[in-house]
């Protein structure tokens, strides 16, 4: 009855609108204040506590890295990488956006400043180009949702916090699904663009000189991929320790190297990077004080008996459980969601017999889907806002590239080799 409660609770602080934190805090308090035998300076602990765990140092470095890329030259140069190789194709802007969110996705490790940064780059030249707007938001915003997955994506290393396996592993595990829903976008971007008659955003061949001109201003961006995932792939350093030094490299490119970065361009990388982790971090705290409470009550229990008398298939259960996020991720924040659900679902996917990876993966794709969706989806919302689309006309242009996001995640479902190959590696 007193679950029942703090999740009504909760559940109307999200519809009246309140700030996740607020909502998920009050429940939390709520519980404490109405329950006698759980005194309410155990919440504090629980809130407080959470936050103590090195795994999520490596968050602020992560955010502050997508920030200083804003300044540095990078995405411009990656851009002109991307254009190069696939401009040639029926829809070739609309390619080299995606293959350039890709390129992104191993730097800005945010699908929403990913979004937002090249939805104001590409939008207006793929207008120009003669792409229409709805279609141009569709694909920045498709191409964005690779972000979480490529590491080193944010949701990775909080899943990893959240059921207790190797952050390093989450990053290799991510490689071969974000590089599958590359090429499935792309492919679905070249066969909309064949339909509505887009035409490549180049026609001559590239030349020698230019390929190796392009290449060499792009290698000291590419070459941050390799320092962080070569770094924790041989145990050079930890993902925290990655995160330091991807910015550290970056800002050095910015200001020495492409020599487009100012030292007042660090600061305010520093201010927002702020921000950012006190949102982060107080949701992480929020929703942990919550997974307690779940603990206490032993709502994970109860809820694996309930599965498991449904059914003992682990493929059945991936499709229940992507049923499910499907719906939740049209209505609440994706990481409001993973921080709540992973701890109660991960008694039941071990008594499965599914690997906690490949789990992750399937749900971080799943919640990616989510801000995708309407009513709610963030990337949707955001991509809207910023070129005017409506809603309906945009979600009615994303309905290929949804279609072709979720035989993706069907196939990681069913196919957990995707995931486990790279991460199986390092063992």
């Amino acid at each position: 009855m007193t679950i029942g409660i703090i999740c009504a609770a909760m559940l109307l602080g999200f519809a009246i609108d309140l700030p996740i934190f607020v909502a998920v805090i009050g429940a939390v308090f709520l519980y404490f204040l109405t329950n006698n035998g759980a005194p309410p300076t155990i919440a504090v602990q629980r809130l407080v506590g959470s936050s103590q765990n090195l795994s999520l140092l490596a968050v602020p470095f992560f955010i502050m890295l997508g920030t200083v890329m804003n300044h540095t030259g990078i995405t411009r140069r990656l851009l002109g990488l991307a254009e190069m190789l696939v401009g040639r194709y029926r829809g070739g802007l609309a390619q080299a956006n995606i293959l350039l969110s890709t390129m992104m996705g191993g730097l800005s490790a945010s699908n929403l400043a990913d979004c937002a940064m090249l939805t104001k780059m590409l939008l207006p030249e793929m207008e120009r180009c003669g792409y229409s707007r709805s279609f141009a938001a569709a694909v920045t915003a498709s191409g964005s949702l690779i972000t979480p997955i490529i590491p080193p994506g944010i949701a990775l290393i909080i899943y990893g916090f959240l059921a207790d396996v190797s952050i390093g592993k989450m990053f290799m595990a991510g490689i071969l699904p974000g590089l599958l829903c590359a090429v499935a976008l792309m492919f679905t971007a070249y066969l909309v663009s064949v339909k509505k008659g887009y035409a490549p955003s180049r026609c001559e061949r590239v030349t020698s000189q230019e390929f190796f001109t392009t290449l060499k201003n792009a290698v000291p961006a590419l070459t941050l991929v390799v320092v962080i995932i070569g770094g924790i792939r041989f145990g050079v350093f930890t993902p925290t320790e990655a995160g330091a030094v991807a910015v550290a490299y970056v800002i050095g490119i910015g200001l020495f190297v492409y020599k487009e970065m100012r030292p007042r361009h660090i600061l305010e990388a520093l201010m927002e990077t702020t921000r950012s982790t006190a949102s982060v971090m107080i949701i992480i705290m929020a929703c942990s004080a919550l997974a307690w409470i779940f603990s206490w009550e032993q709502v994970a229990q109860n809820m694996a008996t309930a599965i498991t008398h449904v059914t003992t298939s682990p493929v059945l259960f991936l499709l229940m459980i992507n049923a499910i996020f499907l719906v939740m991720g049209m209505f609440l924040e994706g990481n409001a969601i993973l921080i709540v659900l992973v701890p109660l679902l991960k008694p039941t996917v071990e008594a499965l017999g599914i690997d906690l990876i490949h789990f992750g993966l399937v749900i971080i794709l799943n919640l990616s889907i989510g801000t995708l969706t309407p009513p709610v989806g963030t990337v949707m919302l955001l991509v809207t806002g910023l070129s005017g689309t409506s809603v309906l006309e945009f979600f009615k242009t994303a309905l290929p590239f949804y279609i072709a996001l979720i035989v993706c995640l069907l196939l990681l479902s069913f196919f957990p080799q995707i995931t486990l190959l790279l991460p199986n590696m390092m063992n």
